[in-house]
């Protein structure tokens, strides 16, 4: 496959989250930590500063888990996209890219049913008493089961009404209260993407 590397022997690495979409870092890779990514399912970089390859993680023991490798028309620039165990940048944030400079409308929505979860999570393990989650596990699984149903019937009404606005609304509290059951559960949201996913590749 022909990679444009540049003048000094390198390319650009735009390292993103296989699971939310969310952009970590990016990085510079000449051919042997290409090579050396791809043989051993880690990312490697070539520094610059240092002149030599470097292993994210070697240090913090973050390492970059590869899932898979995209190369873009003009073959001089990657996309790595990884499974991290950990923070990825060396301010100890989960992304490089943590500074907002501008905000724009509407905000991103990739990774926000993953931050959703993710609160979800918290309200389970710290009870907060102003918090309709923490209410919801407080009182345990009937309640939740109760509401998910009660929801449930209320988007099918929705629906057989052909009332949009209202399956919107009924919809989005029925996702909700499912996340909370799966929480309640202990089941991770990565654990229902990779089931759809693996039936999806059946097929």
């Amino acid at each position: 496959m022909e990679i444009k590397f540049d003048e000094k022997g390198l390319i650009p690495a735009i390292i993103q989250d296989y699971k939310t979409g969310e952009i970590l870092m990016l990085g510079y890779m000449n051919r042997e930590s290409l090579e050396k990514t791809m043989e051993e399912g880690k990312v490697y970089f070539y520094s610059r500063s240092r002149k030599r390859l470097w292993m994210k993680g070697e240090t913090s023991k973050n390492y970059l888990y590869v899932s898979s490798i995209f190369i873009d028309c003009d073959k001089d620039t990657l996309l790595i996209l990884v499974n991290p165990s950990g923070n990825v940048c060396h301010t100890g944030k989960r992304s490089c890219f943590f500074e907002k400079i501008f905000s724009g409308y509407p905000p991103p929505l990739y990774n926000f049913i993953h931050k959703l979860f993710s609160i979800i999570e918290g309200r389970k393990k710290i009870y907060d008493n102003k918090s309709y989650t923490s209410y919801l596990f407080r009182n345990g699984k009937e309640l939740i089961a109760r509401k998910l149903g009660e929801e449930t019937l209320e988007v099918i009404i929705a629906y057989l009404k052909g009332d949009s606005k209202e399956i919107i609304n009924e919809t989005s509290d029925l996702l909700y209260h499912l996340l909370v059951l799966l929480s309640s559960s202990d089941i991770k949201l990565e654990r229902i993407l990779e089931e759809l996913l693996m039936r999806h590749l059946k097929k």
